[in-house]
């Protein structure tokens, strides 16, 4: 079982890509057919409905209510696990905690610059590359 928390970045890149073959795409496809169990809290799930029902992004509520349903449904709810340091965007910082509160689980983002230096924090593409590789 693969354990990941999903920035709200990927997702929002994955709904608005045209390339099925895209890094982002496929993050999200390997999560709905079951390869990632997504990690989440209620701050995670707030900032994706938020983020997510943006104006100018236009997104369809069914394709934004899917996301958190099937989080919530397939995920596992944790607890945030405190980090000490700062971060370069503190709102961000629910997402590394989250991530802290499993020890195999990773971040995957798309704003690496935005966490700590991690093997746990990792790009969709070295995600797929490091995790993926031969299920996709």
């Amino acid at each position: 079982m693969i354990y990941a928390v999903i920035d709200t970045n990927v997702i929002v890149a994955s709904f608005l890509t045209k390339h099925s073959d895209s890094a982002t795409a496929k993050v999200m496809y390997a999560m709905g057919i079951g390869l990632i169990t997504p990690l989440y809290n209620n701050e995670i799930l707030d900032e994706y409905r938020e983020v997510l029902s943006r104006k100018k992004f236009h997104f369809p509520i069914t394709y934004i209510e899917n996301v958190i349903e099937y989080t919530i449904t397939h995920g596992i709810a944790m607890e945030r696990l405190h980090y000490e340091g700062s971060l370069p965007d503190e709102s961000d910082r629910v997402f590394y905690e989250v991530s802290l509160s499993k020890e195999d689980s990773f971040l995957v983002t798309g704003n690496l610059k935005h966490y700590p230096i991690s093997p746990k924090v990792v790009t969709p593409r070295d995600f797929l590359e490091t995790c993926l590789s031969n299920q996709l």
